[in-house]
């Protein structure tokens, strides 16, 4: 069998396990479905060009979701001081399992935290309770979410119901295909490709230098909107940040960029009771990206309102894709960081003391370990590790 069999072999069976019609792929490809059923039954040679749209065109149609949206960022704040209602009552969580620290952020006096889930207190009545999802924070609490039987939906209706109110909120758009190419969009906002309410862009090269092997380059950024204001978007090379991060290889990153919309204040507030009166969020976070931007591609002595649109960004915002369903991804709170820092800091130092140890026939470092005394604040953390998810919460929500 010859190259070229094979690699048609390869297409049609992909196809199939995609549960692909030759029509949808064909549309999709931008080719009749003639043509393609020509290059399956071997009447037609494709070029480079083609084969590379058909393999494209095949990823952006995986069942799998080549793009998923999911929440990344939730502030709200509460107008009580009663903390206990908070974190029992609204986020459902056992008080006891909380961890208390004596010091909090945004001027507020004190914290309670769960892993990455931080609600914080004050006693004045103007700042009341805020609680506070960062990524890793709001994939834990799906976690409690999935054990508590309710839905983000739900959580939101809760809050909304108790008065919260809503200061930030970030709708994220993870893309696996590779459908949005950060130095391209970048480009294209240099050229006046990008039309946009926003007066401004920035964009820069982050991170820190890697392995020629893995990319020759820095993780690409783009920020379109101004930081200060109420609504801006970030695209940023989702794949390069896990390296950096994790240190996994560019080729094996699940995630090539991510597309965020990270809304403060009262566009937060709107994109939440849009998303309560809707229960669609691909509606909410495109009818916002639409709003404010779109792509297109230069045409030479012809007005830019006449420019067509980008049909990367047009599949990216709608055009012959499936319909984007937002997911979640819960995950456990872990003890994976602080043994990691454990690793990096410590666990050298510890090494060469174990060495002098064996060395001068003492044991300086059992006698440590053993005469440690642990704080109530250890023990909490020894429970919130030790316990599952569906131990940690409150049932009052299956009781309505």
């Amino acid at each position: 069998m010859s190259e070229n069999d094979l690699w048609v072999q390869h297409l049609k069976e992909k196809r199939l396990s995609y549960g692909l019609s030759q029509n949808r792929l064909a549309v999709v490809a931008g080719m009749t479905r003639q043509y393609l059923n020509d290059i399956e039954n071997s009447r037609a040679s494709p070029s480079d060009d083609i084969k590379t749209a058909l393999l494209k065109a095949l990823e952006r149609l995986n069942p799998d979701a080549p793009l998923e949206m999911l929440f990344d960022y939730v502030r709200i704040r509460f107008p009580t001081t009663d903390v206990k209602h908070v974190i029992e009552d609204i986020l459902l969580l056992k008080m006891n399992y909380m961890l208390h620290e004596d010091y909090g952020f945004y001027s507020y006096t004190e914290h309670y935290a769960l892993g990455d889930i931080f609600v914080m207190v004050s006693p004045d009545e103007q700042k009341g309770v805020l609680l506070e999802l960062k990524g890793r924070g709001c994939r834990q609490f799906e976690g409690f979410l999935l054990a508590q039987h309710r839905s983000w939906t739900d959580f939101f209706m809760d809050a909304i119901c108790e008065g919260g109110v809503f200061k930030r909120l970030d709708l994220a758009i993870n893309d696996k295909a590779d459908i949005l190419d950060i130095p391209q969009l970048t480009e294209k906002c240099r050229h006046e490709e990008c039309i946009s309410v926003f007066r401004s862009f920035k964009s820069y090269r982050s991170g820190e230098l890697i392995r020629r092997e893995e990319k020759e380059a820095m993780g690409h950024t783009l920020y379109i909107g101004s930081l200060k204001s109420e609504i801006y978007f970030c695209l940023y090379e989702k794949d390069y940040e896990q390296y950096a991060k994790s240190d996994i290889p560019i080729d094996e990153a699940e995630v090539k960029n991510r597309f965020e919309i990270r809304l403060k204040n009262e566009r937060a507030d709107h994109a939440i009771l849009d998303l309560m009166a809707y229960h669609d969020a691909e509606r909410t976070a495109f009818s916002i990206i639409n709003r404010y931007l779109r792509f297109v591609d230069k045409v030479e002595n012809k007005r830019r309102s006449t420019w067509k649109m980008n049909e990367n960004w047009a599949w990216f915002i709608g055009k012959n894709r499936e319909k984007l369903k937002l997911t979640t991804q819960p995950e456990p709170y872990s003890f994976d960081r602080t043994l990691g820092w454990l690793q990096r800091q410590v666990a050298p130092t510890l090494k060469v003391a174990l060495w002098l140890d064996q060395i001068k026939d003492t044991t300086v470092i059992d006698d440590m370990i053993r005469h440690a005394k642990l704080t109530k604040r250890h023990e909490k953390i020894v429970q919130q590790q030790a316990d599952a998810a569906e131990q940690m919460v409150t049932n009052h929500h299956r009781q309505k």
